[in-house]
């Protein structure tokens, strides 16, 4: 196709060979013009056919683009239907299907899968899952294999409109300063509990919702003067281990293995042999679950799990009030059992997986999580009201644990695998033969020492909060 400047041009030539042959111009000087206007119109017409093939590439690549842009807008986005989510934990049948009623919300599926099997596929880089959801100490065995996304920015995202527990969060950095190795999903504790009528014997000038531990031991002392028996109660035959391990040990030595035999130690032993065993109820040592002390009437002040004590609350609303463990010299210890949602690095979808967190992470979500597993909340602004009156009462004591300045986690034992019992006969043994055998207190804590640095000599196990991180084995510092 020729253009109208080329059609010109042709006039031109024409008319020109026109006049010189009128001027009887000879054949050689007639031929060159004319073979020059040949050439210089073959050129002007490649040119221009080259010009329209590249606007017709142009065309075409523009076209392309659009029906491109157009797919991807018709595209759906990546949503939390999407996301590859198993958990080690609501695993069981009722409670699996307890979680998948609530991921119905958005499509998502609840794949229940036990813990081994489930980390195993994670550190072999299998890249299907999202998103796994597992206890704390699940969590350190896939940090130390580099096989999880730090989730820093999608908390900091996350944080735009939800308030996560700090405690909680910082439990989360295993022991880094700045790799968020799962959010937080949900944690169950442990409480306090109390009948109004005990509150008249608190010690003059304490407050309940910020005792200290040796404010409680005067308080139980008060009950047992006033009333002639004693009203205070520990759970020995039931979780007395975690009140040794998580609440009075970090708060008064602020760890758990590593201070094991220190001076604040054996203070604190001291101190439990002459001041709170003396003022528990004398059944004590075959309480299991402190509810059925409480509900009976022989016990008005009492610590255990939430588990634990839901039906006293739920049986007594009016007549007993919740509230954080108390606090020691080194902080208010307390072990929470907490629940997280990791990223595998090969991750298939990061996009969705982090959308089906923002969800899990609501506040009605978390509220829903409470209500079909117990487990509460890691985020405020949660609403308790539809609750039973026993998961309210609870529910204000857990997040004013989880929110206490002086807060410091005790996290579950990690690491020791099978032998995971053993700490806890150690720990149980210590107190027993200090506070009930009369035991003398530093040859006590010498002798479970050494039994729990064979632990970890013989297992490897590292140290896990409130203790130091560190390679290798977890050390149990020398007395004194």
């Amino acid at each position: 196709m020729i253009n109208r400047k080329v059609l010109k041009l042709l006039s031109l030539l024409m008319a020109f060979g026109l006049v010189a042959a009128a001027c009887g111009s000879d054949t050689q000087t007639t031929t060159e013009p004319a073979e020059a206007a040949e050439e210089t119109v073959d050129e002007a017409v490649e040119e221009d056919e080259a010009m329209e093939e590249e606007e017709a590439m142009e065309e075409e690549e523009e076209a392309m683009e659009e029906e491109e842009e157009e797919e991807a807008e018709e595209a759906p986005a990546a949503s939390a239907a999407d996301a590859q989510f198993v958990s080690s934990q609501f695993a069981p049948v009722e409670e699996a299907e307890r979680i998948q009623a609530i991921l119905d919300e958005v499509g998502a599926t609840f794949n229940g899968a036990e813990e081994g099997p489930t980390l195993d596929q994670i550190l072999a880089g299998t890249g299907e899952i999202d998103v796994f959801g597992g206890l704390h100490g699940a969590f350190p065995p896939l940090a130390r294999e580099g096989a999880l996304t730090n989730m820093a920015d999608t908390l900091d995202d996350l944080g735009a409109d939800r308030d996560f527990s700090q405690s909680i969060v910082n439990a989360s950095l295993l022991g880094t300063d700045d790799f968020v190795h799962y959010v937080p999903w949900a944690q169950a504790t442990y409480i306090m509990a109390a009948t109004n009528e005990s509150l008249q014997y608190l010690p003059e000038g304490a407050d309940v919702q910020a005792l200290s531990w040796p404010e409680f031991s005067q308080w139980c002392q008060n009950i047992l003067d006033g009333e002639g028996t004693a009203r205070c109660g520990l759970p020995h035959a039931g979780l007395f281990h975690r009140f040794l391990e998580g609440f009075i040990y970090p708060s008064f030595t602020g760890g758990m293995v590593s201070e094991f035999r220190s001076t604040e130690a054996e203070g604190m032993m001291e101190w439990a042999r002459d001041e709170l065993w003396p003022t528990m109820h004398p059944e004590s040592i075959n309480y299991d679950f402190m509810q059925d002390p409480i509900l009976a009437g022989e016990v008005w002040v009492a610590f255990d799990h939430v588990a634990r004590l839901v039906d006293a609350f739920n049986g007594m609303p009016d007549d007993l009030i919740a509230f954080p463990a108390p606090a020691g010299p080194a902080g208010r210890g307390f072990m929470p059992v907490i629940v997280g949602l990791g990223v595998p690095a090969d991750a298939p979808n990061p996009e969705a997986a982090a959308d089906l967190i923002d969800f899990l992470t609501l506040p009605s979500t978390q509220a829903e999580v409470l209500a079909e597993t117990g487990f509460f909340p890691i985020v405020d602004g949660v609403d308790f009201s539809a609750q039973p009156e026993g998961v309210q009462i609870e529910g204000e004591a857990v997040q004013a644990t989880l929110n206490a300045p002086d807060a410091l986690p005790a996290l579950l034992p990690i690491g020791l695998g099978d032998r995971g019992g053993e700490i806890n006969e150690i720990f149980r043994g210590a107190f027993d033969r200090i506070v009930f055998d009369g035991e003398d207190i530093p040859t006590v804590l010498n002798e479970q020492g050494d039994l729990l640095q064979t632990l970890f000599d013989e297992t490897g196990a590292p140290c896990w909060a409130p203790d130091p991180a560190g390679d290798g084995p977890c050390q149990v510092n020398p007395a004194g």
